[in-house]
């Protein structure tokens, strides 16, 4: 008998869209491709870690600079005497340095005094004096060592920094690599959708983050510090992997806390919420915000606090008002087809 011969479909007919939706593969091809885009991506988190390591003492400067600028902040109101004496530093109230004595004392500001040479009659003796030109604020108030405290966990600081920083470094490619592995199967229409999700999400995670490091930290580190030293503790010296750990977290927390609005749309996008249903949730959202910023606020203060769901209560009045512009659109394209069928 002899063998038919082979149809061929056109492509409009294989693709009724026209959209295209890439190569018709196996399972086991598939998995072949699955297999090198993992193995791609943790070659190129080993790149990044790699990459970190090299430049860690860099990375550390940059996780301490929200430490050195929360040092800057004043945490009371009421004028301080500081005398420098190398890497010391003694402090006395305003109040306590007038009734000792110390010349020169201003009630409505810091005043900084240092040795210097005082002449008596026809001899020179070290004293007291007003020093005229301030220093850097992060020299003299709440200052925070980190320390390292054991012989390993100099080790344990340098793994935390490469394994963070090596994701962080790595992400872009690992991103392209799925992208090369999921895209092909995907129609037009789809990875137009794929690609502004992607792009909202990558810029909310990036102004999470930014905001995070920027204002919250440096506010939440200096609240902490008062906090500590409200209790009788003291806040001189910090663990350098805990402090290390903490403020990664932080900021991947919030950059992840900014994804709300694009949770909340999909939701919409999909069916589950709409506007109406938004506005009614907004005071079980406040309760449930509030609740969650507590929570990732390590210092209990409530200027962290509402700096934390200030930001957050906004994003997601935005969702609500974005849904009401695609409820308003959608309800004039209806209008347009209805006028037009008619």
């Amino acid at each position: 008998m002899a063998d038919e011969p082979e149809v061929l479909l056109p492509d409009v007919l294989a693709d009724p869209e026209g959209d295209g939706g890439g190569p018709v593969k196996t399972f086991l091809e598939h998995l072949e491709d699955l297999r090198w885009t993992l193995i791609k991506s943790v070659v190129a988190v080993a790149v990044g870690v790699l990459m970190c390591l090299s430049g860690a003492n860099w990375i550390i400067k940059f996780l301490t600079w929200p430490l050195e600028q929360a040092e800057g902040i004043r945490t009371t109101s009421e004028s301080q005497v500081i005398l420098t004496l190398g890497t010391n530093i003694f402090r006395l109230t305003a109040a306590e340095a007038t009734a000792q004595g110390f010349p020169g004392i201003a009630t409505n500001r810091d005043t900084f005094l240092r040795l210097a040479p005082v002449p008596q009659g026809t001899n020179w003796t070290l004293g007291l004096v007003v020093q005229t030109n301030e220093p850097p604020a992060s020299s003299y108030r709440n200052p925070v060592t980190l320390s390292i405290l054991g012989p390993a966990k100099a080790f344990s600081v340098l793994m935390q920094v490469a394994v963070y920083g090596g994701f962080v470094v790595s992400t872009p490619a690992i991103l392209f690599f799925l992208g090369q592995f999921i895209l092909p199967a995907l129609h037009q229409h789809e990875k137009k959708l794929l690609y502004k999700v992607a792009g909202f999400a990558t810029l909310l995670f990036a102004v999470g983050v930014a905001f995070c490091y920027f204002l919250i930290l440096v506010v939440c580190l200096s609240t902490t510090v008062t906090f500590t030293k409200w209790l009788g503790f003291s806040a001189d010296l910090w663990n350098a992997d805990e402090y290390i750990g903490f403020v990664c977290w932080f900021m991947l927390g919030m950059g992840l806390a900014f994804q709300l609005p694009l949770v909340l749309l999909t939701l919409v996008k999909i069916g589950i919420l709409n506007a109406a249903k938004l506005s009614q949730f907004r005071m079980y959202w406040v309760a449930t915000g509030l609740i969650l910023s507590a929570f990732i606020t390590p210092d209990g203060s409530p200027i962290t606090l509402i700096l934390l769901f200030g930001p957050l209560h906004l994003l997601y009045e935005l969702s609500v008002f974005i849904a009401k512009i695609w409820e308003r659109k959608a309800r004039e394209a209806e209008a347009r087809e209805s006028a037009e069928s008619a």
